[in-house]
């Protein structure tokens, strides 16, 4: 049985499959500006969400109840639950700060180096007034728990090798303007990050040192959402537009979804697809138990997947109002 959740700028849309192609759709956390969302992947059915004023929430079954975890009064834009070690749990905020706790949200501390890099004067947020940057993604190795890495919206890759207490500047060939990052699956070489600035896309495959940026293929440069398959790191996959205003626009994204291959040429995914969407897929998903499946959320609601590394394409039979956004998959 799956369940989707995902923001939608009043709280968070759940849907779940209760038998075999019927679906129920309801709305939990009403009132509350929702902006993130982490499943635990040590601990299925557990998802955290963070909030402009409620700091973090925890669910404990698949979405329906909601307690507070505490970071009360941050605005809380990314959330990063661990691979590796059960209970640690790392949130980013706006201003750009990090926080980690060790318990599963019951103590926090910040981590302070955070905030001696170098480059933080000068980053900066286009997105709201009065541009202030903030923590757009984080991602966490699963293969060495003292890795992490950070993108800036806008401004910077970081990436500390020692769990926080020390960071590397600005990674090379990463891009600056970052929506989203992840990890690998299980192959702790291999990085995804998805940007609006040089090629849209970024990946690295020495576990988030050095980036490359592939163009071969794209057409669009304004990267939103990226996946990995879960048995073929090569294989990634990418929701691109032309601009940030097309992007978030209400019904003229004029995007698509595109796929890597081993040599990093981009290939766009149409069999079924809408050419172009003309809503943004502001989330792409992969199943870590099922290699060729994907999800793609879309700005209006709706819900794509492929079972077969996105060459064909079908509608899931609900909507879920908008994605703003962030899904998560919990199964």
């Amino acid at each position: 049985m799956k369940t989707f959740l995902a923001t939608n700028g009043s709280g968070i849309a759940r849907v779940t499959c209760v038998r075999d192609g019927h679906w129920s759709v309801d709305q939990v956390l009403e009132g509350n500006r929702v902006t993130c969302l982490a499943s635990d992947p040590l601990n299925p059915g557990q998802v955290y969400a963070g909030t402009r004023t409620s700091g973090v929430l925890f669910s404990a079954d698949q979405g329906q109840s909601w307690q507070p975890l505490g970071l009360a009064g941050q605005v809380i834009t990314a959330i990063a639950i661990s691979p590796l070690i059960s209970g640690r749990i790392v949130a980013g905020t706006k201003p750009s700060c990090i926080f980690l706790s060790s318990d599963y949200g019951v103590h926090w501390e910040e981590l302070t180096s955070f905030r001696s890099i170098f480059s933080r004067r000068f980053w900066f947020s286009p997105a709201e007034k009065p541009y202030t940057a903030y923590v757009q993604g984080i991602a966490l190795s699963p293969s060495d728990p003292k890795v992490i890495l950070v993108g800036i919206e806008a401004g910077a890759v970081v990436r500390s090798t020692d769990g926080g207490n020390t960071w590397q500047g600005h990674r090379r060939g990463a891009l600056r303007d970052c929506h989203s990052t992840t990890f690998h699956t299980s192959n702790g070489n291999w990085v995804y990050e998805a940007g609006g600035t040089g090629a849209g896309t970024a990946i690295s495959r020495d576990g988030g040192n050095l980036w490359i940026q592939h163009r071969r293929g794209l057409d669009r440069n304004y990267g939103w959402a990226c996946a990995a398959d879960p048995i073929h790191p090569e294989v990634s996959y990418l929701s691109a537009s032309p601009s940030p205003s097309k992007a978030h626009s209400e019904n003229n994204a004029q995007a698509y979804i595109f796929r890597s291959d081993s040599e990093g040429v981009w290939k766009k995914l149409e069999g079924g697809l809408p050419q172009p969407l003309n809503y943004m897929p502001y989330a792409l998903l992969t199943d870590p138990h099922e290699s060729g499946n994907v999800y793609a959320g879309l700005s209006n609601g709706d819900v794509w997947f492929s079972l077969d590394y996105g060459e064909m394409w079908e509608q899931l039979p609900f909507n879920l109002k908008s994605i703003h956004r962030s899904m998560v998959m919990l199964s």
